[in-house]
């Protein structure tokens, strides 16, 4: 949502449709069918994502035509934005700060492995990551951290590490959006 220009932050938003299968659809299909419940996701209607990428992208984005701030998904709230018999949800949840799904624990719980990561992680075990991952290399210590309990449980370089879509941080944007 911070990208410089129009036509990054369309390119942002492509590249996160194309890459919901590997995160956030991912993980949420596997917490729900682990307890045997079905989601649906009404926002990933194929004929609802042609209009919402059809949108001209500044209608899209945290400012107005005139330079001012403005929440996350403006315009899909101002959609549900009715009033008396028609509203469909208070104003504290429509206008509410956005979270990433992936952040929907709270902050304070990504800063503290971010923070707990930096404690248990040294910076020669960063700098040889290289060697000991040869295979998608964490580049972070937050990313060394998952990839050292993963390799606890499934080796150091196997097949496996193949299967994972390795970031440097748990949320999903690309350096150029944040």
């Amino acid at each position: 949502h911070k990208a410089p220009n129009v036509e990054e932050f369309h390119e942002e938003n492509v590249r996160k449709v194309k890459q919901l299968h590997l995160y956030d659809c991912l993980r949420a299909n596997k917490a729900m069918m682990a307890w045997g419940v079905e989601a649906r996701v009404p926002f990933l209607d194929r004929r609802f994502m042609e209009i919402a990428l059809g949108f001209n992208t500044r209608q899209k984005m945290c400012v107005d035509e005139n330079g001012q701030k403005r929440t996350e998904k403006w315009i899909l709230r101002k959609a549900f934005d009715l009033h008396g018999s028609r509203q469909y949800l208070p104003e504290s949840v429509l206008w509410r700060q956005k979270e990433q799904f992936s952040d929907g624990v709270g902050y304070s719980w990504i800063d503290s492995i971010k923070a707990h990561a930096e404690a248990v992680i040294s910076d020669q075990q960063l700098q040889a990551a290289p060697s000991r991952f040869p295979v998608k290399t964490p580049r972070t210590k937050e990313a060394y951290l998952y990839r050292d309990l993963f390799a606890k449980h499934f080796g150091e370089n196997t097949s496996a590490a193949e299967t994972v879509g390795w970031q440097d941080s748990i949320a999903c944007s690309t350096e150029v959006a944040l």
